[in-house]
């Protein structure tokens, strides 16, 4: 624990964000840091609660969040940066993005603010790189296997570290001009700045990591050349496939997938390819399809590139709204209204909205035709009805479709390697991570369809563990494909 006692003396403490007029003229994180004393305190909140369900319950990693929290208190940075990296290969990236499960399940949540773990966890991890501490790590020796890696998001990172680590010769092979996947391509700047991606990835080089981009896995590398070359291969190749809405005029130009404008917004901000106006909301009256974080990424993203006008639909209703300070569905994750940051930076929401069609001109989207919806609950089901003459027209020269993603794109890699996949798209696999294939194993959003950076991180660990299991019992799937 912390300080004795201290979650009765100190208050729950949140970093401000940069003021809104500043930071919506740049890209850079609009999270800003507490000072060295004000974290001391936070860190003296954590109590000794006798059972962490932040730690076994509310975190996918298992991060031991009380030994961390006591170190930090008592100034021994060191010691808690290494609990932190016992469990979480990127502490400073989670620090930035996860939306804190953890925090949801905190003892203190029962009736109080819950400590700011999120807020200690990236504190350590930037101490950590500051003092020199995050250093490479290597393997007493090395087992002279090779493991390709497939994808190169959280979960492909975090296999890929791990198995280094275990002696392994590790690729990694990722279709994009750089590594980092989801990290680098989906999640804006003023969320996770890419520096510190690219910092943590120079430590993986210096670790052995082989990093093989502008690489399509299936067709500039077959399924028999990957079978025939490494002895074992993980497919961390995300959820990609996004959800569409089927509704007349959605063929009209100026409607783009959620992760296609945020992607092409990354991609001009590091210099890999020229603006497309078309996917540039500058100017425009923009409307976002969906109330999720990627919506909320959109928002932020039209407001930096001078929308004039952002519309934020969602057909589910209004979560309820919470004021108070404690986790009303403790110590589980609470379904209440959010503001995220980019929501303050200007937008309007509407809830319990459905899309009718898209309206155009000359080929062109000048709107969409919505109604609004009433939501039933029956027999432990939901469903909806659309409100009797309640259709409107919202305006908009671009339209963003941020309705999440429904599974792996069943390319000719999935095809031709033969691995079994789900009724919901995603890769089928055993309680070790193994596919139908032996020496195949998958992790991440391919298995888990669309969810957490951290959950990701956690079954890339786990996925690596088995992996390494896999191949000192002398199994190879190089040596099955020679047979």
């Amino acid at each position: 624990m912390g300080k004795l006692k201290g979650f009765l003396e100190y208050r729950r403490v949140d970093p401000p964000y940069r003021p809104r007029d500043e930071r919506i003229r740049d890209y850079r994180e609009v999270t800003t840091r507490l000072s060295e004393e004000a974290l001391m305190q936070q860190a003296a909140r954590c109590m000794d609660c006798g059972v962490p369900f932040c730690h076994a319950l509310g975190c996918p990693l298992g991060n031991v969040i009380p030994e961390w929290n006591d170190l930090l208190y008592l100034g021994r940075v060191d010691e808690a940066y290494e609990r932190l990296a016992l469990t979480n290969n990127f502490p400073e990236i989670t620090g930035r993005i996860c939306p804190a499960p953890c925090e949801a399940a905190c003892t203190l949540s029962i009736n109080d603010s819950p400590v700011t773990i999120r807020q200690i966890e990236f504190a350590i991890s930037e101490a950590a790189f500051a003092r020199n501490l995050v250093r490479p790590q290597f393997a007493s020796t090395p087992s002279g296997k090779r493991v390709a890696v497939v994808g190169s998001g959280p979960a492909g990172l975090a296999a890929a570290q791990q198995l280094a680590r275990y002696g392994h010769d590790v690729v990694v092979m990722e279709k994009a001009h750089q590594p980092g996947g989801l990290l680098r391509y989906g999640i804006p700047n003023f969320k996770l700045e890419k520096w510190v991606l690219d910092r943590r990835i120079a430590q993986m080089t210096d670790e052995g990591v082989r990093f093989e981009t502008n690489v399509q896995v299936g067709e500039d590398i077959s399924a028999r050349f990957l079978c025939r070359t490494f002895d074992a291969v993980v497919l961390a190749c995300g959820a990609e496939v996004p959800r569409d809405l089927v509704v007349p005029g959605r063929e009209l130009s100026g409607i783009h997938y959620a992760m296609d404008f945020l992607a092409h917004s990354n991609r001009v901000l590091q210099g890999e390819i020229v603006a497309n106006a078309d996917l540039n909301a500058a100017g425009k009256i923009v409307l976002v399809i969906g109330g999720g974080d990627t919506g909320a990424d959109c928002v932020g993203t039209a407001i930096r590139q001078g929308a004039r006008q952002i519309t934020q639909i969602e057909i589910l209703p209004m979560p309820r709204q919470w004021n108070k300070s404690e986790n009303p569905d403790w110590p589980y994750w609470p379904n209440i209204l959010r503001t995220s940051s980019s929501h303050q930076e200007g937008c309007e929401r509407l809830w319990s909205i459905t899309t009718k069609k898209f309206e155009g001109n000359n080929g062109k989207v000048t709107g969409a035709r919505v109604a609004r919806v009433t939501w039933q609950h029956t027999a432990g089901t939901r469903s909806f009805q659309e409100v009797p003459e309640s259709e409107f027209t919202i305006p908009a020269d671009l339209i963003i479709i941020a309705a999440g993603f429904t599974g792996i794109t069943r390319g000719k890699l999935i095809q031709d390697l033969g691995v079994e996949t789900t009724a919901s798209g995603t890769i089928a696999v055993d309680a070790t991570y193994k596919t139908s294939v032996p020496g195949i194993f998958a992790a991440g959003d391919a298995v888990l369809g669309p969810s957490l950076v951290v959950r990701a991180i956690a079954q890339g660990r786990e996925t690596a563990q088995a992996l390494h299991t896999f191949l000192r019992s002398g199994n190879s799937l190089k040596a099955n494909c020679q047979r």
